[in-house]
């Protein structure tokens, strides 16, 4: 099986802990999203497992290995941490030769892999040519090159147009369907919830969650209950006589906060009330994410106050 394994990883640079005595495993088979606030630690991370740099202390392996100690690691892993790395003067065929006899790949790779990822009509233009969404995709040519069991992107959506998105959710899924180990760093949180089985969430250097998508929405979140009915003033009586005060939206549906579905539709057929729309209301990954790490943030905007607006004494 090849998982990545962190065990107690920490990175320290000039007294700041960047990754903080971090325990995990990053399983194969599914797409786990790798989320975070600015300066959580998450490239910092990538760049541990990858070699880049050394930790502190802890380990970071790959199938039971570091890293570094991989004779082929293309054939491995596949990493995008920096869409800008390529070289500009070369052409993006030239960059995949670079990489098939580096690492002893198949030629027959590299046509392959720009087919694979909608660069084949222009293999042979410069990189310095390129728009930041087709460097994404060369990213990605190169990450797959090997045809590895392991995939570490770091924002690979950043700079596509909205096909190229779909695109790339499609294959994130495809890749572990086909039972490879895929790692997803993205601040994207409504797209992220379009591909991830699993989430791995880090706050200033530490751990905060490592769940499945389902599981940490239903943590951070709390019931609440849309409901709309031809007799409002009757509905609401009632939910007040069980202690559910509700919140009546522009749309004409109320919102009913710590209930569920079930819940108010059975007092309102005991009631003899006609509903006309019921459902319970899940927060989005966005909402859970931001209950869970609001306060692990590194940098965070101040409200901005109007200088007109009267302030309290």
């Amino acid at each position: 099986m090849t998982s990545i394994d962190l065990q107690g990883l920490t990175k320290v640079y000039g007294g700041i802990r960047a990754v903080d005595h971090l325990t995990c495993r990053i399983e194969p088979g599914r797409v786990t999203g790798f989320l975070g606030p600015n300066g959580a630690g998450k490239s910092t991370t990538m760049r541990l497992v990858l070699g880049f740099d050394r930790p502190t202390s802890g380990t970071a392996t790959v199938g039971g290995r570091p890293y570094a100690t991989l004779h082929e690691p293309l054939r491995t892993v596949g990493a995008l941490l920096d869409a800008q790395a390529a070289h500009g003067s070369r052409t993006a065929h030239d960059h995949l030769r670079f990489l098939t006899v580096s690492n002893r790949l198949p030629a027959r790779r590299i046509a392959e892999v720009l087919e694979e990822t909608g660069l084949a009509t222009v293999a042979h233009r410069r990189i310095r040519s390129f728009s930041l969404g087709m460097r994404q995709r060369l990213g990605i040519a190169a990450a797959l090159l090997g045809d590895p069991p392991v995939l570490l992107l770091d924002e690979p959506t950043n700079g596509l147009d909205p096909e190229g998105i779909i695109w790339m959710r499609q294959l994130l899924c495809r890749l572990a369907r086909e039972g490879r180990t895929v790692l997803v760093s993205s601040h994207l949180m409504n797209e992220t919830a379009t591909f991830a089985d699993h989430l791995v969430v880090l706050g200033r250097g530490r751990l905060l969650a490592d769940t499945s998508l389902q599981d940490f929405i239903e943590q951070h979140s709390h019931e609440r209950v849309r409901v709309r009915t031809s007799e409002p003033a009757r509905l609401r009586a009632t939910l007040a006589a069980e202690g559910h005060p509700v919140v009546e939206g522009d749309d004409g549906r109320w919102v009913v906060e710590g209930a569920t579905a079930q819940h108010i539709g059975a007092l309102a057929a005991r009631a003899g009330i006609p509903v006309l729309e019921l459902a319970d209301e899940r927060a989005s990954l966005e909402q859970a994410y931001l209950a869970l790490t609001t306060d692990e943030a590194e940098f965070a905007a101040v409200p901005h106050t109007s200088p007109t607006t009267p302030q309290e004494a």
